[in-house]
């Protein structure tokens, strides 16, 4: 079956795209809070794949066998060369959402599910038998390096969140090695400042692509639209936080609560196998059953349900 991208699908728009070093990369900034970002990230990554169907090179294959029908008088076929198609990097700079995250940024990529149940066995982890922990990281390691029909071109793909509010906070720090890019970061986080000066700008004064910039964000230069616009974006900001605030403390009231009831279940549930194992001990030494009752608490029915095992 044939399938066209739909009329809606090719409205989507990106803030830049572009091919660098064999590879096609997608930028985009993401100021609104949005609530479906990682599936709208997610499909702007696919479809940054997808936009190369358009100029993959044709290419003849021979078709031989069973392959030619029956009224075909030709050996070959022209296909697409989907051997073309190229990695992908998608970066979504976060200018407010950080996920949780206090990294930088997080990458994702598409990895064998062996790397994973590996990380999420915990009971291999608890094992003091070094030796299976290292033979099931081997096995891992196989299927992460096999790069038979091009296997590794899966890993080359990447989607990334750059977290804006990380990255200037963590930019003292000696491990930051993102210091190159920084400046991009610290320019942005000045801007949403009201009160900023110009003096607040005067280290990029110097720079030609900065200077350029700062003119054109400078609130001379802006309208009575931007303005409105801002102002929207900061009530709208204002009114997350705020739902952001109350969502976290009543799921930190539901966590609590919750903890508390799985406590109190774990508790009785310890001190009933406390009530079966001193019964079986009364049971076995001949004890009357109406006697471990009165002893252990346990009813008539859970004793002789022992009684029987």
């Amino acid at each position: 079956m044939h399938h066209k991208i739909t009329d809606d699908a090719t409205a989507i728009e990106f803030d830049f795209r572009c091919k660098i070093d064999n590879q096609y990369v997608i930028i985009d900034m993401q100021q609104w809070y949005k609530p479906d970002v990682v599936h709208r990230f997610y499909t702007y990554h696919c479809l940054n794949t997808a936009l190369q169907l358009e100029r993959l090179p044709i290419k003849s294959i021979g078709l031989t066998g069973n392959l030619l029908e029956n009224n075909d008088s030709t050996k070959e076929r022209k296909v697409k060369d989907f051997s073309e198609i190229l990695p992908v990097i998608t970066f979504v700079w976060m200018v407010d959402d950080t996920f949780g995250f206090t990294d930088d940024f997080v990458s994702f990529t598409m990895t064998p599910e062996i790397v994973l149940n590996l990380i999420k066995n915990h009971l291999l982890w608890q094992t003091k038998n070094m030796t299976q922990l290292l033979e099931q990281r081997e096995i891992a390691l196989q299927q992460l390096s096999n790069k038979t029909k091009r296997l590794d071109f899966l890993q080359k793909n990447k989607l990334i969140y750059a977290f804006q509010k990380n990255i200037v906070a963590n930019s003292k720090k000696e491990s930051n090695k993102y210091h190159k890019y920084l400046d991009w970061f610290e320019l942005a986080e000045k801007t949403r400042n009201k009160l900023n000066q110009k003096s607040d700008f005067l280290k990029y004064a110097e720079d030609e692509i900065f200077s350029q910039l700062i003119r054109r964000i400078s609130k001379e230069t802006l309208t009575e639209e931007d303005f409105t616009y801002i102002e929207n974006y900061e009530q709208f900001t204002e009114r997350v936080n705020r739902w952001s605030r109350t969502l976290y403390k009543e799921g930190l009231d539901e966590g609590i609560e919750k903890g508390k009831e799985e406590e109190r279940l774990i508790q009785e549930e310890k001190q009933q196998q406390e009530k079966l194992t001193i019964a079986k001990s009364l049971l076995q030494a001949g004890v009357a059953i109406e006697v471990i009752m009165n002893s252990t608490g346990l009813s008539k029915s859970e004793i002789e349900e022992l009684q029987n095992k």
